[in-house]
């Protein structure tokens, strides 16, 4: 999810967007942290009423709560990481590369150790 921050978008995923998403959904946020009621998403996580998130921003950062960090069925990223242009255009760049190389039929340049390279074949 992206959107802006601000008093409209505060809380926009609440309990009710949560349990609307179901026990196979994942919730990704890049947008900003107050867009997500963090205490929804929590009590989400921990009833299993949502399968996953993804995030990298949080209500109140730099805190990350103790209860995210806790859960292994959550993927935290500081978002800090991505603030400079050049450290964009690198990363940009290591997308176009690893892109070229799928296409070429070559391995991923960064692979993901949970991602077999190379893939299976499909039936």
């Amino acid at each position: 999810m992206i959107t802006p921050g601000g008093a409209e978008t505060k809380n926009l995923i609440n309990a009710e967007v949560l349990a609307a998403l179901g026990p196979d959904g994942i919730l990704i946020n890049m947008a900003r942290g107050s867009v997500v009621d963090e205490a929804a998403l929590i009590k989400a996580l921990q009833d299993k009423t949502i399968l996953s998130a993804g995030l990298d921003v949080y209500a109140r950062e730099p805190e990350v709560p103790a209860e995210l960090i806790a859960m292994d069925h959550v993927v935290l990223f500081p978002i800090s990481a991505r603030r400079r242009s050049t450290t964009r255009e690198k990363m940009d760049q290591l997308v176009v590369d690893n892109l070229l190389a799928w296409a070429a039929g070559k391995p991923p340049l960064t692979p993901v150790a949970e991602t077999p390279w190379p893939p299976k074949k499909r039936p």
